[in-house]
């Protein structure tokens, strides 16, 4: 028995805005209830004992501490700038 319809996955498809033909829709329909077959076979492990986690190791933030430091001075900065004024980096225009 499948545990996942034609008509479920031609609206998933819709949804994800997918264009797919019939021929698609049965190959992914029994793709879908292949994974989910093999995701049940998970409901039989014994996970009574087993704590929640989010990693599967142990993790560590490795990241150096955030200090603030001055930044570039500005005339610096604006030598690299092909356009400015007032201090400012000019840019082209996005919106009309």
């Amino acid at each position: 028995m499948s545990r996942i319809s034609e008509d479920q996955v031609k609206h998933v498809a819709h949804l994800a805005r997918l264009a797919i033909s019939e021929d698609e829709a049965v190959m992914f329909t029994s793709q879908l209830d292949a994974i989910i077959s093999f995701a049940e076979k998970l409901n039989e492990l014994d996970t009574e004992n087993v704590q929640p986690t989010s990693h599967v190791l142990h993790m560590k933030n490795v990241m150096r501490e955030d200090v603030a430091k001055d930044g570039l001075p500005v005339d610096e900065v604006l030598k690299n700038a092909p356009d400015h004024k007032n201090g400012q980096i000019r840019v082209p225009s996005i919106i009309e």
